[in-house]
């Protein structure tokens, strides 16, 4: 397979770098660029998974952490997609080559996974800050992954994570989900809500925590948005994970999800493309 985000330029690289958290035991978030991926497995059991694949050139990353948490020679059971933006699949094409393993996204993501449709270009125009300025840039083409791209299961089953549920969270894009586990209340949100106001390089840059709805430039509708945000603030978590930003546990969530859902016009632009 053809990497079509070979030669993407991607500013504010090494933006995010070092360590992951191990958010729980078996739940492991590594930053990649300005994205995160999670891990999800424990180190010393058979069997883990990987959510989301990164930015751009982020493989070799990604395949060191995990050689390094699972074993040399240990691939996943399985890659989940909780969407198919750019620095969610960006390094998708060489870890399939290098793993050979099924990848599973929801079945409103398959055109943009399969080569068929593009996603609408960002709007650079909302949200403020140096990041959405730059958004004009990111790459919004699709990617065809062949016989690897799989539908995620009509019924929630989370293929390789029986413990876990897959939840629609759309209005980042048509069929963004997030993963569930309701025997601890951790929540991997993708892109549905961050915990940093990802359309600011300094917010980016510095980390500093706090709950935003998903990334503007690249929110398609934003009442689905609201919707997905208002389910998450009914589910009373113990750990959120999210595309962006660092993790945010129950202290924090009681009160910063259903304030974000109260509040939630704030997030959405008064103007641009798409803004009903």
């Amino acid at each position: 397979m053809e990497n079509p985000f070979e030669e993407a330029i991607i500013p504010l690289t090494s933006l995010v770098s070092g360590q992951g958290i191990s958010v729980v035991p078996d739940v492991y978030c590594f930053p990649v660029q300005f994205a995160n991926v999670c891990m999800v497995g424990h180190p010393l059991e058979d069997g883990w998974v990987l959510v989301d694949a990164g930015t751009p050139r982020s493989a070799g990353s990604i395949l060191a952490e995990a050689e390094y948490r699972f074993g040399k020679g240990v691939p996943p059971a399985a890659i989940i997609l909780t969407h198919g933006h750019f620095d969610h699949v960006g390094a998708i094409v060489e870890l399939v080559e290098t793993w050979n393993v099924p990848v599973y996204a929801h079945t409103e993501e398959l055109p943009y996974l399969t080569g068929e449709e593009d996603y609408p270009p960002a709007d650079p125009s909302v949200g403020g800050g140096l990041v959405s300025r730059i958004s004009q840039w990111f790459p919004n083409h699709s990617i065809d992954l062949g016989d690897h791209i799989h539908a995620l299961p009509n019924d929630g089953i989370v293929p390789g994570l029986p413990d876990w549920i897959w939840i629609p969270t759309p209005g980042h894009t048509k069929g963004h989900i997030s993963l569930y586990r309701p025997k601890d209340r951790v929540l991997i949100a993708g892109d549905a809500v961050t915990t940093v106001k990802q359309e600011s390089a300094y917010a980016v840059f510095t980390q500093h925590k706090e709950l935003h709805g998903p990334p503007a430039y690249f929110t398609t509708d934003w009442q689905a948005a609201l919707e997905s945000v208002r389910r998450l603030a009914d589910m009373e978590l113990f750990a959120l994970v999210t595309g962006h930003g660092l993790p945010m546990y129950e202290e924090d969530l009681r009160t910063a999800l259903p304030a974000l859902a109260r509040h939630f016009s704030r997030e959405i632009p008064d103007h641009g493309g798409f803004v009903q």
